[in-house]
């Protein structure tokens, strides 16, 4: 008998003396927890993650939608950024004016080869005020998890407001969990035991956040 086949059947004994019409755990716990803390306008809504983002050490840009391809342009250059990598599907007018060269997101690039890249740009599949989180979820605009781990610097751009949520209850209600889920808070980092702070070991050093649109064009927050 193989260890897989003793733990079910553990299991199975163990519920043997369960009635068949007991009612689900999924139902039968309560799940009366708030979805969002505090009633917040969009904007509030924005501001707020905004805030947070940057208490995280990104650092955040706002900008109107038709300004987004200088702002990516600027932002690439200011970093000294000679290449960038893109997912399939971020949108082609986003980079129109970047001087960088485009590197797309093959299947046969080995990390290596990433590690060479100085930037990679991606949307987001939604944002969380209240956390300061970004969620990456595999989707054409945002590519596969290993081009925003490699490359030392992530521009992240978040549609403002449709991407922007205020709590992580509302996050997951707009998640599929079968994709493959990133969570993102701040650029990389991590402590020893004597709390030195490092950054870039786990994903990128750096990570700038866009928030495109939403009324406050062209105010930038640091």
């Amino acid at each position: 008998m193989s260890s897989r086949e003793r733990i079910l059947g553990r299991v199975r004994r163990a519920l043997a003396d369960v009635p068949a019409d007991e009612v689900p755990y999924e139902r039968a716990v309560a799940r009366e927890y708030a979805r969002e803390h505090g009633r917040r306008s969009v904007a509030e809504t924005v501001d707020l993650l905004a805030e947070n983002l940057a208490d995280y050490r990104a650092v955040v840009h706002r900008c109107a939608d038709g300004e987004l391809p200088g702002l990516l342009a600027r932002l690439l250059a200011a970093h000294g950024s000679r290449n960038v990598v893109v997912p399939p599907g971020l949108p082609p007018g986003w980079l129109e004016e970047a001087g960088a060269e485009i590197v797309h997101d093959r299947a046969a690039d080995t990390p290596q080869e990433l590690d060479r890249v100085d930037s990679v740009v991606t949307g987001c599949a939604v944002a969380v005020a209240e956390t300061g989180t970004i969620v990456l979820d595999g989707s054409p605009d945002q590519g596969r998890r290993r081009i925003t781990l490699v490359p030392d610097h992530h521009i992240c751009v978040v549609r403002v407001p449709d991407q922007v949520v205020g709590a992580v209850p509302q996050a997951l209600g707009r998640l599929d969990p079968a994709r493959p889920l990133t969570w993102i808070s701040g650029p990389s980092a991590t402590s020893d035991i004597e709390l030195d702070r490092v950054e870039g070991v786990h994903g990128p050093r750096t990570l700038e956040v866009v928030l495109a649109g939403g009324g406050r064009d062209g105010r930038t927050a640091s």
